[in-house]
């Protein structure tokens, strides 16, 4: 279906009449804050909880939702009650939680966020975005340039979209006017296969939550769900078996029905051409030019003209903790980015070694589960992009609490670095924090710690 048969519908006309309360449980949680912020703004009322707010109410996340008219109670099962239509779960929320006992004893409809996400998905003319890498930015920028030509779309993220940001929006989701709904489609708790999309991009298969063959038969099930537009990365070598006949394809090397050429890489921009029309992208790097590439191939494929998309591709800033410069000064430069597997470590260290000649690289590896299964992977990065200039310095590993055996360390990620002989060790925060003045560059990175971005504020503070 082309983008003009996209029609404006009311929010009223959704099909949310049957829902007036939903309370979500968790709601500190990324995906969770995205979709109860959407909910919000569809004039829904919303309560949730969350047990980093319990910890910290002067949390940035508790303000914003409570200033967008969310209730925030206490995680401790007296919140919830027979108003509410629905309770929907964050999957960290246990099955012992006393909110979960109290919802499951007052007999409220439960439903878990990548349930509750897959039915909103259906309500939708959806555009999932899916890859192992990229899809936050991807996703973002779609929905950003929608919003700019004027086609209010809506929107639910994992990332925040920096030009969405408000004092009542993360910047994860929009809740706009049109039947279009763009979202991030993670694989990682495998809630992917259920999605009924009408339209999905595939921006690329590795290791990351799972392994390759599992990723790849949870993208063929999004595919054979999806309606209408398939949108796949010819360049990637995991994803050559969906490049099928009435699929769209992208590259920067290969044959496609969209390629890049003229590509101009400067170390804080990019530029290429597609069609004989210049992009100029706000963001470094090969990888943003394949997550753009993967933008433009699905909205020019929808009928929008590809002169509107190059304007608003322009004016596009990216995403929270994705490449985000703390300091530039010309000579001292510290960044944050989100990169934690071994392909987004890969395409920011290639990035980043543009900038300066010697850096040091900080890396929180997330999870024990995922440190050990990608260890190897790991090692092989930092081994082949660490030049004999750079550093890398591993915190210990980020542990959100449950039940994960603890039977990997940073140190077996940084021994087998040095048996590669590169430059790496196990530091805490505070003695890199003692020892900063050493380098004059810096790259914090990993995933979904919040304080990561205030630790290399810190680091820029302390050496500027």
């Amino acid at each position: 279906m082309g983008f003009g048969a996209h029609k404006v519908v009311a929010s009223s006309q959704r099909k949310f009449s049957n829902i007036s309360k939903i309370f979500f449980s968790g709601i500190g949680g990324s995906g969770v804050s995205a979709i109860a912020g959407f909910m919000a703004g569809s004039g829904i009322n919303i309560s949730g909880s969350d047990r980093s707010f319990d910890l910290n109410p002067s949390n940035y996340l508790y303000k914003t939702l409570t200033k967008s008219g969310i209730t925030i109670v206490p995680q401790d099962g007296k919140g919830i009650d027979s108003s509410f239509d629905i309770a929907v779960f964050s999957t960290a929320v246990e099955e012992g939680n006393p909110e979960m006992l109290c919802a499951k004893s007052t007999g409220i409809k439960l439903k878990t966020r990548p349930e509750f996400l897959s039915e909103i998905v259906s309500e939708f003319k959806t555009i999932a975005v899916a890859g192992t890498s990229g899809k936050s930015t991807t996703s973002g920028m779609l929905a950003f340039v929608l919003q700019y030509l004027g086609l209010s779309p809506n929107f639910i993220g994992g990332g925040r979209v920096k030009q969405f940001k408000t004092e009542s929006n993360s910047g994860n989701f929009l809740t706009g006017a049109s039947d279009t709904l763009v979202i991030e489609a993670c694989e990682s708790d495998g809630s992917i296969v259920n999605y009924n999309p009408e339209h999905t991009i595939l921006l690329n298969l590795d290791l990351d939550h799972h392994s390759i063959a599992e990723t790849s038969v949870m993208f063929e099930a999004l595919c054979l769900n999806t309606s209408g537009t398939i949108v796949v990365n010819s360049d990637d070598a995991n994803l050559q078996s969906f490049i099928k006949n009435g699929r769209a394809t992208f590259s920067l090397k290969n044959s496609s029905d969209f390629r890049a050429a003229d590509i101009e890489l400067e170390p804080l921009q990019t530029a290429f051409t597609v069609n004989g029309i210049k992009f100029r992208l706000r963001l470094p790097g090969i990888y943003n030019t394949y997550n753009a590439m993967a933008c433009i191939s699905m909205l020019v494929s929808l009928g929008i003209d590809i002169k509107g998309i190059a304007a608003a591709v322009s004016e596009f800033t990216g995403i929270e903790r994705r490449f985000d410069i703390w300091l530039n000064d010309g000579k001292k430069f510290v960044i944050d980015d989100y990169a934690h597997n071994p392909h987004k470590i890969a395409s920011l260290m290639a990035t980043v070694k543009n900038t300066r000649e010697s850096i040091c690289f900080i890396f929180q590896p997330h999870g024990f589960g995922p440190t050990k299964m990608m260890k190897d992977e790991y090692i092989d990065t930092f081994a082949s992009y660490l030049r004999d200039g750079d550093h890398l310095v591993i915190l210990p590993i980020y542990y959100a609490g449950g039940t994960a055996r603890k039977d990997i360390s940073s140190e077996d990620l940084a021994q087998g670095v040095r048996e590669r002989s590169k430059s790496a060790e196990v530091l805490g925060r505070d003695e890199i924090l003692q020892r900063v003045k050493k380098y004059d560059s810096y790259v914090v990175f990993g995933a979904r710690d919040e304080t990561l971005s205030d630790f290399a504020k810190e680091i820029a503070a302390r050496i500027k």
